[in-house]
């Protein structure tokens, strides 16, 4: 019979604990707001992970359109470099022909002064 160990399943110290009505509801109040509050933080995680997602979201359009910006200005750079390429090739032509004008307007009036010369030379 030394040799037999035996297990119990009811416990041998007696630790039952009683409470009074009003303690026992105040304690089951107590585990009620402590689920709700439980349930109110894993809300409030899950709602800060989705403002979380939508302020990265956010983030990523504005950095987006803050390069469409960057790429607008740069285009109306280049628009402005043609720009004043074509005003000053354009004061060039025109100079051009003020002064291919002047030199026609010389050409006719010498064409003219010859012209009149060889026939007063050939009347003579």
């Amino acid at each position: 019979m030394l040799s037999f160990k035996s297990f119990s399943q009811n416990d041998t110290v007696s630790t039952t604990i009683q409470l009074s009505k009003p303690v026992a509801k105040l304690v089951v109040t107590d585990l009620i707001s402590g689920d709700q509050a439980k349930l109110e933080v894993k809300t409030l995680n899950e709602l800060i992970a989705e403002l979380e997602k939508k302020n990265t979201t956010s983030l990523d359009i504005i950095n987006n359109l803050e390069i469409q910006n960057n790429n607008f200005e740069k285009m109306i750079l280049s628009h402005n470099e043609k720009f004043a390429t074509q005003t000053q090739l354009s004061e060039d032509l025109q100079k051009a022909l003020k002064r291919q004008k002047r030199q026609t307007t010389i050409y006719k009036i010498g064409t003219t002064v010859g012209a009149v010369a060889t026939v007063l030379l050939l009347i003579q």
